[in-house]
């Protein structure tokens, strides 16, 4: 591999050949492990960080951190990034595409500044905040692969699972609990039926992120978060709490919900950490660790605090 190009002005000169620079590639690469001897004064960080566990890259640039990169950090006696993993790219409707081809179709091209074919990131965030954005791009394209993304999808996820789902899950369940316990979660044992449904949640989402199944983790997290809004409508906490010889199965019901919303509350942190802070705060709790997210290791008896709509209708 040639190390350096010719007859280009702008570069780092090679200090044997000053007609030379060196290929912007090759200094580029090396800050991956440079900067960690220089990012903090006085402390190396190297033995800490280095190798990586998983690199994450575009796929347009495969070939220089599957080929070249590995080749220098070799040759400079470094261990190589252990996984690398290669990501597609954000699609949206061709330029002049009608969405229907003729046959159904929609163009798809690759999402690019100098197309104009982007979607402004500032201007979702300042409508609907960072936490919503971050879900849907997750959400919406599988983790890794090339996949379309527009307004009209990204409304119809915020309405229906941020703000239908899991945000009027968090209103209600706060609110029973404030209006039927006067605020207190029941200090009783949540309902065994959700646990076995629990049970291997935590184990499962950890084993997906450590494979980079990230679209694949949050779905398996918002399929309980449907699990407990379905719940509520089997439990009908309403019709118990009109009915004083059920008081226990009401105990139960509620305790279950926070629980459940607690559990599901940590493991979101990652994706929504500011919404998902809130909320937490809202329950009582503050413990972040995986031991933490599995279901029935939160204690009953905290008092739940108000909360604003987590993702308000727009």
């Amino acid at each position: 591999m040639s190390l350096s190009r010719a007859e280009i002005t702008w570069g780092v000169p090679v200090p044997w050949d000053p007609a030379q620079v060196f290929y912007v590639w090759f200094d580029a690469l090396l800050n991956y492990v440079t900067a960690l001897g220089y990012g903090r004064p006085g402390e190396d960080l190297t033995e800490r960080f280095w190798p990586a566990t998983m690199q994450l890259i575009g796929k347009d640039i495969l070939k220089f951190h599957a080929i070249y990169w590995p080749a220098l950090l070799m040759a400079a006696g470094y261990e190589p990034p252990r996984h690398l993993f290669v990501h597609g790219f954000l699609l949206s409707p061709a330029e002049g595409d009608s969405q229907d081809g003729g046959d159904g179709a929609t163009t798809l091209e690759k999402m690019s500044k100098s197309r104009g074919n982007v979607i402004d990131p500032f201007e979702v965030i300042e409508t609907f905040g960072p936490d919503a954005l971050r879900f849907y791009l997750v959400r919406e394209v599988t983790f890794g692969q090339d996949g379309p993304v527009s307004q009209a999808g990204f409304a119809t996820r915020y309405e229906t699972e941020l703000a239908n789902e899991y945000g009027n899950l968090a209103s209600r369940t706060l609110a029973m609990i404030a209006r039927y316990r006067g605020g207190t979660v029941p200090d009783v044992a949540p309902d065994p039926v959700l646990a076995a449904e629990f049970d291997a949640l935590c184990d499962r989402v950890a084993e997906l992120l450590d494979r980079a199944e990230v679209t694949a983790a949050l779905d398996e997290i918002w399929q309980r978060v449907r699990r407990l809004n379905r719940y509520v409508e089997e439990r009908a906490p309403w019709k118990l709490a009109r009915d004083p010889d059920r008081a226990g199965e009401l105990d139960t019901t509620l305790r279950s919900l926070a629980e459940g919303l607690r559990t599901l509350t940590v493991l979101l942190h990652a994706y929504l950490p500011a919404s998902a802070g809130r909320l937490l705060a809202a329950l009582g709790h503050d413990d972040l660790t995986l031991t933490g997210a599995r279901y029935g290791a939160g204690d009953g008896g905290a008092q739940v605090g108000e909360l604003e709509p987590l993702f308000p209708k727009r």
